[in-house]
């Protein structure tokens, strides 16, 4: 099954970061939370940063504002993720042109409902 990274994942269900980790753990993902703040979201280890994922990983979903989302980019890049979804209220112009300039592709949608499921 593919992978992906919750960038802003978080224990609060009521927070799109819960939602994504729930949603694509039902679709048979294999996910990866990112939140330095905590050691477990939905039963699943988290790990600090990106760097500190010791696996590949098929998508990168950003739940963060843009201006941390911006200082995750060359992470992502470094990793050779091959899709950032840049989910409703985590892009920004600056963030955009920053990823364009990296060689990431990122997508501006929702990527729970990329899926198939409802946040």
């Amino acid at each position: 099954m593919p992978s992906v990274a919750i960038v802003g994942a978080s224990n609060d269900p009521d927070k799109f970061g819960n939602k994504a980790v729930r949603a694509y753990l039902r679709k048979g993902w294999t996910v990866y939370p990112i939140n330095p703040r905590t050691k477990e979201i939905a039963g699943l280890a988290t790990f600090p940063t990106l760097d500190d994922v010791p696996h590949p990983i098929d998508r990168v979903a950003f739940y963060v504002p843009p201006e941390i989302g911006i200082d995750v980019l060359d992470a992502v890049r470094r990793k050779g993720i091959p899709e950032l979804f840049l989910n409703p209220g985590s892009e920004s112009d600056a963030l955009v042109a920053r990823a364009e300039a990296l060689g990431v592709n990122a997508i501006q949608a929702c990527a729970i409902v990329d899926i198939h499921e409802r946040p």
